[in-house]
């Protein structure tokens, strides 16, 4: 039963995706971004659409929701080079980005790239995030809440709504800046 919901819930996102990327539109290959590594970070991280040798390898038979942002995963992952990362899913695309990388098992050990979709994860992440710490929230049309308390934070980051997903960078020589990207 699990698996319908689930499968039902994969075909919904799949029929909002046109409406979410129309929406978006005018935020489309990092329009509205004046700095440029901000902006390179856009093109060349997030919306880059070069197909990388591993996408034939891993994430055969998911769901195309998952394989999109396993890749996505992949690619920040592979641009980042971590030597940690925290992540309840996607290990084989993250891993597959960066082969040196150690997985950490809990959210209370400090990680330089983390994917979490729970408040508990983020809390206790949160005060072990460093500057060059990558924080994603997985699937953020579920988790807008875990999005506000992570924008609420008064450190200073990067922070890119994907709708899908959320990263947010840390960086204290930078001002806070929040883009909405359409991806």
């Amino acid at each position: 039963m699990a698996l319908r919901g689930t499968i039902v819930a994969s075909c919904v996102e799949r029929m909002k995706y046109p409406f979410v990327w129309l929406s978006r539109i005018h935020r489309c290959l990092g329009f509205g971004i004046q700095s440029p590594t901000d902006y390179q970070f856009v093109r060349g991280v997030v919306n880059e659409h070069t197909p990388y040798y591993i996408y034939s390898e891993v994430g055969q038979g998911d769901d195309w929701l998952h394989q999109r942002l396993g890749r996505l995963y992949f690619r920040l992952s592979n641009w980042r080079q971590p030597q940690t990362i925290f992540s309840r899913n996607y290990q084989e695309y993250l891993q597959a980005g960066c082969r040196k990388v150690r997985m950490v098992e809990q959210p209370d050990q400090a990680a330089q790239l983390a994917i979490i979709g729970t408040e508990a994860d983020l809390r206790a992440l949160l005060p072990l995030c460093i500057d060059g710490t990558v924080l994603v929230i997985d699937r953020l049309f579920c988790h807008r809440p875990l999005w506000q308390l992570l924008l609420n934070e008064p450190r200073p980051m990067l922070t890119y709504d994907l709708y899908y997903c959320g990263i947010a960078i840390f960086d204290s020589k930078r001002t806070t800046q929040h883009y909405l990207v359409n991806f």
